[in-house]
């Protein structure tokens, strides 16, 4: 067995109708990050509010390492005119979020979805306005805490929405 470098590997590149919404996330790595896995699953789109930290803060940069440039992006002001204007488009707006209307992931449809909006609620607070969504999913844990890091919940639902879409495809 021989270990491949990033010269080795070739990737199917592929672009999905999903766009990401980072509801008020504060931390510069999380921004980051939500690049980085974004571009790993061919998302078409973030919006970050205005009051995320900057794409000139060091710890973005060096997170996000290159895929800032590589994944269209926009700031938004209001979360309620954002996903107004986003379901105004044709998108369904799905919270990763446990609410007592929460659908387990791996038993949510995704393809009978044309577009999609994943919704990452702030790391302190959720989701804003929980009242926007057309559906909320979870992920199952099965340890003891009930909460995981926003990013790790996208990446997780990235996963299984691109698994699904793929197959379709």
């Amino acid at each position: 067995m021989i270990q491949l470098t990033h010269n080795d590997i070739e990737n199917k590149q592929q672009q999905f109708p999903i766009t990401i919404v980072c509801d008020a996330i504060r931390t510069p790595e999380n921004i980051g990050m939500c690049f980085r896995i974004s571009e790993n699953f061919g998302i078409q789109k973030i919006y970050f509010h205005e009051s995320s930290p900057s794409l000139e803060n060091r710890k973005v940069i060096n997170t996000a390492r290159n895929t800032i440039n590589q994944i269209e992006h926009d700031y938004y002001t209001d979360f309620t005119t954002v996903i107004n204007k986003l379901k105004a488009e044709g998108n369904t707006i799905i919270g990763i979020e446990i609410t007592d209307k929460s659908i387990n992931i791996q038993d949510f449809n995704f393809k009978n979805h044309e577009k999609i909006v994943l919704l990452l609620g702030s790391e302190r607070n959720g989701i804003e306005n929980i009242n926007l969504v057309d559906y909320t999913i979870s992920i199952p844990m099965f340890g003891r805490n009930s909460s995981m890091n926003v990013i790790h919940s996208l990446a997780i639902t990235l996963y299984e929405v691109t698994n699904q879409l793929a197959v379709s495809s």
